[in-house]
């Protein structure tokens, strides 16, 4: 795993590797590398001790060409200015890969929320809140849930602004509760898009899913829920893993049984009578398919020359650097990308927002249906350009499709002054 690769600079690699093939002018391709603004804040919050704290926070709109800023917020040590650069471009070219009319938009806290109360993470968010007040709502910026959020803080968020703003604006935010506006389906989303894109890539690639070993790092809510829905295709979910370690049976084991044994230990490792061993070592492992589903750079070049997988999708933003690209692409082990297989939840929270918008909200099926026709029509879109254009990888693909909506919607608006 790689500490080192800078993940903003992976993202402006990966445009100008896709930029190559487009007859795009280079000063536009210039202005898609960069965000439009960052804002950078520190909260000073009351802590229930008597003393006050400061968090550093982020919010950054990377591109709006094609309708308002979209992207989650993040609790996480590890969040800083780069990443949050870097998941706010993965959030433009992720929304206009899956036909969503949104820009990409990404924010953050340097937190560790398991060391806070429950009190004091609600006096943080709303902390947060209260800053992006200027910059948010629903045809402006519309923060989502991502690493360490959910429900609660988008829910904290959505009242805050409407208190403040003295009105009522589901939209502000999405991945709400149900009865605060949220969209069945929703909490879903990302793990039913990671599936659909296994699904549709060895239908695509002339191979049977059915049987297929699995192996899935990271089992948090993307994770578990794709490795639920590939097993309920047949497929055999052989590895799983977590912060703690991972866990492995070839004969495979139920995720949801797995799932459980987390909910009630904290985490995979212990599950009965099953082999144990390290997160790199389950990205190694000689499997049909590999799902990333944990944070970015998880592998780099080096850790590549090791990866035996055939087929990699991945459910986690930018869990393989540029040189692990080039690595796998020359292994020819097909990665089918962030920006397509984890876009369910994006598209699922543009139907919450729309849902909002009509105060009119559907049921689950109706939400998964739609899910499905967006998904296979932009892998339609993705295999398309991979064979039009010739192009090394996937990945390429998905940008090269990407980029050329990005640039369309910018052409057609102007550059004004």
């Amino acid at each position: 795993m790689s500490d080192e690769a800078n993940p903003f600079e992976s993202l402006q690699e990966q445009i100008d590797d896709a930029a190559a093939y487009l007859d795009v002018d280079d000063d536009v391709i210039q202005r898609l590398k960069y965000p439009e603004r960052v804002l950078e804040t520190n909260l000073t919050v009351d802590m229930e001790d008597g003393s006050i704290e400061r968090f550093k926070a982020f919010r950054s709109e990377f591109n709006g060409d094609r309708g308002p800023y979209k992207g989650g917020i993040r609790y996480h040590p590890g969040v800083d200015r780069d990443e949050v650069k870097a998941l706010s471009g993965w959030m433009v070219y992720k929304c206009a890969v899956a036909g969503v009319p949104y820009g990409g938009g990404k924010g953050g806290i340097v937190i560790d929320p398991a060391e806070y109360s429950a009190a004091e993470l609600e006096r943080i968010t709303r902390s947060f809140a209260k800053e992006l007040r200027p910059f948010i709502g629903e045809d402006k910026d519309i923060p989502a849930p991502d690493v360490n959020t959910g429900q609660r803080e988008m829910n904290w968020i959505k009242d805050t602004y409407e208190s403040l703003e003295n009105t009522t604006e589901p939209g502000v935010v999405t991945g709400k509760s149900i009865e605060a506006g949220g969209s069945e389906g929703r909490v879903e989303a990302t793990g039913r898009s990671t599936m659909l894109t296994a699904r549709e890539a060895f239908g695509y690639l002339g191979r049977d899913i059915e049987g297929a070993s699995v192996a899935v790092q990271g089992f948090g809510n993307a994770g578990w829920i794709a490795a639920n829905l590939i097993d309920e295709l047949g497929a055999n979910i052989v590895a799983v893993s977590d912060s703690s370690g991972a866990i492995y049976d070839p004969n495979g084991f139920d995720p949801v049984d797995v799932k459980e044994h987390k909910r009630a230990t904290g985490s995979v490792t212990g599950y009965e009578a099953v082999e144990e061993f390290t997160n790199e070592d389950l990205l190694t492992m000689d499997v049909d398919l590999l799902i990333p589903a944990a944070l970015e750079n998880a592998i780099d070049g080096d850790l590549a020359e090791a990866v035996e997988a055939d087929v990699i999708v991945e459910a986690a933003n930018g869990p393989l650097t540029p040189d692990a690209d080039d690595v796998l692409t020359a292994k020819d082990v097909h990665v089918f990308p962030d920006i397509l297989a984890n876009a369910g939840g994006v598209t699922v929270s543009y139907f919450e927002w729309v849902q909002n918008r009509q105060r009119f909200y559907w049921d689950e099926e109706r939400v998964n249906e739609e899910l499905e026709s967006v998904i296979t029509d932009a892998f339609d879109d993705l295999t398309t350009a991979y064979e039009a254009f010739d192009v090394p990888n996937f990945r390429t693909a998905a940008y090269v499709v990407a980029i050329q909506r990005v640039v369309d919607a910018f052409t057609d608006n102007g550059n004004w002054p």
